[in-house]
């Protein structure tokens, strides 16, 4: 899936922009009186044949025009020579930063696959730009490049594992909740008239508790399973808001609960009702700051 493609490139970027200016700056030399394309051209072979998946290489003059044909190991993409690509936006990032670049993802002319550019700045001994050396690579091909060592994937995929049996757990209690909740409506059938006020105030705390866990399920399963976390901080923020209004609804009704059965039949224990009332009162003004301050965080990021 290309949304989620893009979203691990992000991930990685960092760390695949250093692998690609490494293997650059090693195999093609930099601030010589006089760069030779010959010396570059080698340099990229070199490259290819350590990355025998690259899309294509290539050399651009300072005025950004192809100088070679593409090094490529499908012969239909060898072209390019002659073609001007100064209008690339990856041209203006190297002659303006002035140093090797790694760009976003974006449709091949070659294959219409999405692909991502290293450019690589060669300039003479007086610091003029001569030369602009290019690695074009499918995001597939890089983020299969870029992938953790053999043990950080095999705790990756333990992790995934473990956080699927758990979120089957957590799915599972919130089924027998929300099942239990139901039993307890229709305890006596389609009977409405005997249902009690104490079994409603019940199914209303076991199904709301049942929505809880369910909101948290769904998010641990996005996040942690699927992959989907990465910059969805407003819908982490909006389940945490759920799942603590879930919490505090199931509290805020078993408090009533309590002060109406304390109040009937024992008027002594009264105080722990008023005990959690507090509590939920607490939390409620928890979950108030909390909005507040993510409100004031996203009003100062704008």
């Amino acid at each position: 899936m290309v949304p989620q493609e893009i979203q691990q490139f992000s991930e990685v970027r960092a760390k695949a922009r250093a692998y690609f200016c490494y293997l650059l700056q090693r195999s093609v030399p930099n601030y010589l009186p006089e760069p030779s394309l010959d010396v570059i051209v080698r340099g990229l072979k070199n490259i290819e044949k350590e990355i025998p998946n690259v899309e294509a290489l290539y050399v651009l003059d300072a005025k950004g025009v192809q100088v070679i044909p593409n090094i490529s190991k499908n012969p239909n993409y060898r072209i390019g020579k002659g073609v001007n690509r100064s209008s690339r936006a990856f041209y203006y990032r190297v002659a303006r930063e002035k140093k090797c670049i790694l760009t976003n993802p974006y449709p091949s002319v070659l294959s219409n696959e999405l692909v991502v550019t290293a450019a690589y700045p060669v300039y003479d001994a007086h610091k003029k730009l001569r030369y602009i050396v290019c690695i074009d690579i499918r995001l597939q091909d890089l983020l299969s490049i870029a992938q953790s060592t053999s043990l950080e994937s095999v705790f990756h995929y333990v992790s995934k594992i473990s956080y699927t049996l758990f979120s089957l757990a957590l799915f599972f209690i919130a089924f027998l909740l929300f099942f239990h909740g139901m039993e307890s409506v229709f305890a006596h059938g389609l009977s409405i008239e005997k249902l009690a006020i104490k079994q409603m105030f019940e199914a209303t705390i076991l199904i709301t508790l049942s929505l809880a866990i369910f909101d948290l399920v769904k998010t641990i399963f996005e996040e942690e399973v699927l992959g989907h976390h990465m910059g969805k901080n407003k819908d982490i923020h909006r389940t945490m808001i759920r799942f603590l209004g879930s919490i505090v609804i199931a509290l805020s009704i078993e408090a009533l609960m309590l002060v109406f059965k304390f109040a009937i039949m024992s008027p002594d224990k009264i105080k722990y009702a008023v005990l959690l009332i507090g509590g939920v009162a607490m939390l409620l003004f928890g979950l108030a700051f909390y909005l507040k301050s993510t409100e004031s965080r996203e009003k100062g990021g704008e």
